[in-house]
């Protein structure tokens, strides 16, 4: 399973987004007909842009909840000390695709940010 996880500034655009999701998959050389799913935090996934973001690239939003999220921290290769004090998570984006590629997850590509949204790419066994 392939997952971007994203993180973003609150209100940032649709197509912010999925620009920085195929800056990240152009750079870990994946076509985003291989991707199975963004994932975002639970705090993330009402936000208007991501939700767009995933319709505009036909891929399902996966939430991560905040005990996933935690729990893979030390496997980022990122922290961000401005949204570790803003979110209590050192790393969002890697973190969330790193809980939501599932078993024994790596890091296909570390955080990339792009004008306020990060991206990273895991990938794993699913579920």
């Amino acid at each position: 399973m392939i997952v971007v996880g994203i993180g973003c500034r609150r209100g940032s655009p649709a197509a912010r987004i999925a620009e920085a999701v195929g800056d990240a998959l152009a750079k870990a050389g994946i076509p985003v007909d291989r991707v199975d799913a963004l994932a975002t935090p639970e705090f993330k996934e009402q936000e208007a842009g991501i939700v767009d973001a995933a319709a505009r690239l036909g891929l399902p939003l996966r939430p991560v909840d905040r005990s996933r999220l935690d729990a893979v921290q030390p496997l980022c290769a990122t922290r961000s000390e401005r949204v570790e004090a803003a979110t209590g998570l050192g790393a969002v984006s890697e973190a969330a695709a790193l809980a939501a590629a599932g078993r024994n997850a790596t890091l296909v590509l570390t955080r990339i940010a792009r004008g306020g949204v990060t991206c990273a790419v895991a990938r794993g066994d699913g579920a």
